[in-house]
């Protein structure tokens, strides 16, 4: 042996082979660390889960098109992001594709109406929560894209083609060809489905790209009958922006306002309006001081 020290033989059983060795028993130091690091895992996981949920009530949400309305813009089970702070930092636009809840306010193709949000705001984002996580299907939820703003005069048709306030609108970039199924340029339903309306204060008068099948505010005033605050939408009823869309590859992009709605000739009317209301107030009050 190289060195001096002995070791004892293992002890022998009965039948003679060596007796196994006591099992290592686990110290409260191991135990302790198994523990804490499960416990970690599940602050965690619970965590993320609640940063999703906030993220998707509040700041942006994946929605799923649901129907034809907004072709060719967007598909069917196109997925596309929707921004739920922007109109905390600006107002609603025209041309801008919104989703909006038509709980309470827009009933089925039926006639059924849809039953109405909580008014409660705690229940309220329980119910987005809920439905933020996959554990309530909303279906209270429409995507259209917004023609007319408050007070804005919104008519059809001039060649088929809408005008607000007195502008003619050039749709050809984002509304599905007559060729298609839909409306199209000075083709199709929209040509024949007259109307001339101004839009409430404080609502919108939001349409499908694809005028030939949708449930908008068109279908609703001319069609069903429905009245003026019935067919328009309440602007605080708006859930946020659609900007993006994120699938399948072959529809990635961006969602931006055609070119259109930025004529400055559609907003020159609103705010002459405004300042022929205000121009009384404004001559007294003139005088007042003189």
């Amino acid at each position: 042996m190289p060195d001096d020290q002995t070791t004892d033989p293992p002890e022998l059983t009965d039948a003679g082979q060596p007796e196994p060795e006591e099992e290592k028993q686990e110290s409260p130091a191991d135990s302790k660390s198994g523990g804490k690091f499960i416990r970690q895992t599940l602050i965690i996981l619970v965590a993320a889960v609640l940063l999703t949920v906030l993220l998707k009530i509040f700041v942006v949400q994946v929605y799923v098109i649901p129907s034809a309305s907004m072709e060719n813009t967007l598909m069917v089970n196109d997925r596309v992001l929707v921004n739920k702070l922007v109109y905390h930092f600006r107002n609603i636009d025209r041309g801008d594709i919104i989703v909006f809840s038509g709980a309470g306010t827009w009933g089925d193709l039926n006639g059924q109406q849809i039953a109405p949000l909580p008014g409660n705001p705690i229940e309220r984002y329980w119910d987005e929560a809920l439905a933020a996580i996959g554990l309530r299907a909303d279906t209270t939820d429409y995507i259209k894209r917004v023609i007319g703003l408050p007070g804005d005069h919104v008519a059809c048709c001039t060649d088929g083609n809408i005008t607000v306030n007195g502008v003619q609108l050039n749709e050809s970039s984002f509304i599905i060809p007559a060729t298609e199924g839909g409306s199209g340029q000075a083709a199709g339903p929209a040509s024949i489905n007259k109307f001339s309306i101004t839009v409430p204060p404080g609502r919108l008068w939001v349409m499908g790209d694809n005028r030939a099948d949708s449930e908008d505010s068109m279908y609703r005033y001319t069609l069903m009958g429905d009245s003026l605050l019935q067919s328009t939408i309440p602007e605080n009823e708006v859930a946020g922006r659609a900007f993006f869309v994120i699938w399948p590859p072959s529809q990635f992009g961006d969602l931006p306002i055609p070119a259109t709605f930025q004529q400055a000739a559609i907003n020159a009317a609103p705010a002459a309006a405004s300042l022929g209301l205000a121009a009384p107030l404004l001559i007294w009050r003139w005088r007042r001081r003189r």
